[in-house]
């Protein structure tokens, strides 16, 4: 019934085979007759459902894999995966709702951004899904960090729809900048029309299914997911993210 988990899913996993196509090196280490090949590194920021996707399929692929995320309890699920987890230390300031980041502090993003700093320089391919409910999506990547980085290394920027996590993305656009090959690419789902369609048709019906009766839609007002996908009833706002924002819009 999650239509956003199942198309970021796909996503996680399409932006990690955009990465490795940029990259001018392959990701597993290779032992050959003419030399030893290194493991490509990739750093992934957020650890939701796109990132973790994108952490196992980069692991699968044979790269070294290291992820970071404002909530501390991702921590357990990046590992399982083989991913090796990256946190800022001893700093609050991280408000979650819903298993999403509502709101970071700013004396969090500042410890965050020198974290980045020091690791991001070691990637061959960072990506990005980190997006906050509502807002613009945060600049996790400044264009010092993507000069701090290896000539042919590449950032795939997922949340470039909602702004973009690096300061150089540009929307619907791979560029190179410094060096570094910045892949702004929407709409990743739409990339696996198949698989898409199939997931959201899935996802839909059973919403439908679940909303209806052999007499029609009933609409149980305190129910969750009715509660949660309603935006008007009988004329007046119940949202109450949406009312939130139009409050805010329209003080």
């Amino acid at each position: 019934m999650d239509a956003l988990s199942s198309q970021a899913n796909l996503a996680g996993y399409k932006s990690v085979l955009l990465g490795a196509n940029a990259l001018g090196r392959i990701f597993p280490l290779m032992m050959t007759a003419a030399g030893t090949i290194t493991p490509s590194r990739v750093l992934v920021f957020g650890a939701g459902v796109a990132g973790l996707q994108a952490i196992a399929t980069a692991k699968r692929l044979g790269a070294v894999v290291e992820a970071t995320d404002v909530r501390p309890e991702t921590r357990e699920q990046v590992e399982s995966l083989g991913g090796r987890f990256i946190q800022v230390e001893g700093v609050e300031g991280v408000k979650v709702e819903g298993g999403y980041a509502r709101e970071v502090s700013a004396d969090y993003l500042q410890k965050q951004q020198e974290l980045i700093k020091s690791r991001i320089k070691e990637a061959d391919i960072a990506i990005t899904t980190a997006l906050v409910i509502g807002r613009k999506a945060p600049i996790l990547i400044t264009e010092e960090m993507v000069r701090s980085m290896k000539p042919g290394s590449v950032i795939v920027d997922m949340a470039v729809e909602s702004g973009g996590n690096c300061a150089l993305s540009v929307f619907g656009k791979t560029v190179v900048e410094h060096g570094v090959t910045i892949i702004g690419e929407p709409n990743l789902p739409s990339l696996l029309p198949v698989n898409a369609s199939e997931l959201y048709a899935k996802n839909i019906s059973t919403l439908l299914l679940h909303l209806a009766n052999s007499s029609g839609f009933k609409w149980e007002m305190e129910e969750e997911i009715t509660k949660g996908s309603m935006i008007t009833h009988d004329g007046e706002l119940v949202h109450g993210f949406t009312k939130e924002i139009l409050a805010k819009k329209n003080p």
